[in-house]
């Protein structure tokens, strides 16, 4: 996987489990940290979070995955031979990816509506 890849991949799954997290456990004390972005020995900057206890597992889980990832050419998880992922943290993902999928598809349906409006 090359450095972009894993960078663009590192940032949009934290995209994804903010945005569910921000909906769904609006009640639940949230923890405000940054995780470290580097790979092979170059320093990436950070991902700034606020997620709840739970959440936070997720993301650093999929970003240890991405990290860890064997394939040069980078399969969609779904798609994998060889999933790094297990049972229930791959269900809890794929839960997590379905729903912010499809809220960033309606908020750029609800872009579109508006900007023909006005």
């Amino acid at each position: 996987m090359t450095t972009d890849k894993f960078e663009k991949d590192t940032r949009t799954v934290h995209k994804f489990i903010q945005l569910y997290c921000d909906n769904k456990h609006k009640s639940i004390d949230k923890n405000t940290r940054a995780i470290p972005l580097r790979y092979e020995n170059e320093n990436l900057g950070e991902i700034n979070y606020n997620l709840c206890e739970d959440c936070e597992k997720t993301l650093k889980i999929s970003c240890e995955n991405l990290l860890n990832c064997p394939h040069d050419e980078k399969p969609s998880c779904r798609k994998c031979p060889a999933p790094c992922y297990d049972k229930t943290d791959w269900k809890k993902i794929a839960k997590i990816m379905k729903y912010s999928g499809m809220q960033m598809g309606l908020l750029k349906i609800r872009k579109l509506f508006k900007r023909g409006q006005g």
